[in-house]
């Protein structure tokens, strides 16, 4: 079953002979439940993909579809809904809210969206990430694989359809970097979440079950890996 279909998707910025074309008609379709990495140079333009499939930036042109939904014929207040409840983003350097502990830090979409904290999701989740005995820790009092373990459970809170992930272990070292990899590895199995990771890493690409390569803005290589 298909969850995000991607059609004709450009993004260009400035004008005229400083004009820069970071996404060149990309097109792909994504099923529910599959775990893709996008891998590809710095400056390939994976990142802005990233960005325009979680609702975070726009297309110059092109449509992006999540659940059958056109995402870009939402108006703001739709799209920011959309983000809070359809997507979760991962970032590399976590994103978290220094003042906040680590039970708010991970409740904080919910709570952004007038809803009441599913508890019983909250401690599984706290659970299945280590955090338990942890959840009055502020970020300063954690360490960074701690951190991104926190950010994992922000954006996994709502249930989202789809986790973006963009380079999750880019600030971790070899050992944390796995124990990321694995948790949302369990986690795109546990919950049946659909995974897409940004990564330069090729050793988690061949975690996946499919690897797009870019380069240039343009898909150059598009596989399933037979893991």
């Amino acid at each position: 079953m298909e969850i995000l279909r991607v059609e004709n998707l450009t993004k260009t910025y400035g004008t005229g002979v400083n004009q820069v074309r970071a996404l060149d008609g990309v097109s792909f379709s994504v099923e529910k439940g599959q775990f893709l990495a996008i891998i590809g140079p710095s400056g390939s333009g994976k990142s802005t993909l990233l960005h325009i499939l979680g609702g975070v930036d726009t297309p110059t042109s092109g449509k992006v579809f999540m659940d059958g939904q056109d995402v870009y014929a939402k108006n703001e207040e739709q799209l920011a809904i959309f983000r809070r409840r359809e997507v979760g983003l991962i970032y590399q350097f976590y994103n978290l809210i220094p003042v906040l502990d680590v039970r708010e830090n991970i409740t904080l979409p919910v709570l952004m969206d007038g809803r009441k904290v599913n508890e019983q999701r909250l401690r599984e989740l706290l659970d299945t990430l280590g955090l338990v005995g942890r959840e009055k820790h502020l970020p300063n009092q954690l360490s960074g694989g701690q951190q991104q373990r926190v950010s994992i459970g922000r954006a996994l809170m709502n249930a989202p359809a789809v986790v973006l992930a963009d380079e999750p272990t880019g600030n971790l070292d070899s050992k944390a970097s796995q124990e990321i990899v694995d948790l949302l590895k369990y986690s795109n199995r546990r919950y049946g979440q659909t995974l897409i990771v940004i990564t330069h890493d090729e050793s988690i690409a061949l975690q996946a079950d499919r690897v797009i390569a870019i380069e240039d803005g343009k898909i150059i290589r598009d596989e399933v890996t037979g893991r």
